[in-house]
């Protein structure tokens, strides 16, 4: 695992589209028990180098009922974007992650990874690339979650900005946190 991950770190496949350059920021161990799989790096983590170093991150360690130290404990948590590095800026946010670094980094890092019990989808990028039955959007993804379990779980983006999307679907935080943190309390008591 640690000479694969020095691979990723030195990867500048989509540099040339990148503007800010390469910075590849993952986190993972042999050891991990749960994996999540989002979108890519915002210009905050890309300045920071700490993967979910953010609002959007503060929101998922709530989420998943854990503080930093435990988050960012690779043995417990892998943290696997669907792209490495900051994409840029877009009309309505972040730029889609580089189509590149799935393709070739994902299997390598899950071939690395033999103890994941639970995989977190994070986003359309991510279930769209992982869910073979998969529903037509995000929201449908997520209320029909049950349909994953217990392999994967998918989970609307955390970012303050889809505050309007959880208000429209009062049923996530009633339903699946409470289902998303009995899971990662089980996994982290075993």
């Amino acid at each position: 695992m640690k000479s694969l991950l020095t691979e990723i770190s030195h990867c500048k496949l989509c540099e040339t589209y990148l503007p800010l350059g390469a910075r590849p920021i993952v986190q993972a161990s042999s050891q991990s028990k749960v994996l999540l799989i989002g979108q890519a790096p915002g210009l905050k983590v890309h300045t920071t180098g700490v993967p979910w170093d953010d609002p959007s991150g503060d929101q998922l360690r709530k989420w998943l009922g854990v503080n930093k130290t435990e988050f960012y404990a690779a043995d417990l948590f892998a943290l696997m974007p669907m792209g490495f590095c900051y994409p840029g800026k877009g009309k309505s946010g972040d730029l889609p992650p580089r189509p590149e670094c799935a393709p070739q980094w994902h299997q390598r890092l899950l071939n690395k990874m033999p103890e994941i019990k639970l995989t977190l989808l994070i986003g359309q990028y991510a279930q769209k690339h992982y869910l073979q039955n998969a529903y037509p959007t995000l929201t449908e993804n997520v209320r029909h979650h049950a349909q994953f379990w217990p392999t994967y779980l998918p989970l609307p983006h955390p970012s303050p900005r889809n505050r309007f999307w959880q208000n429209n679907n009062p049923w996530f935080v009633a339903e699946v946190l409470p289902i998303l943190k009995a899971r990662i309390a089980a996994i982290r008591a075993a």
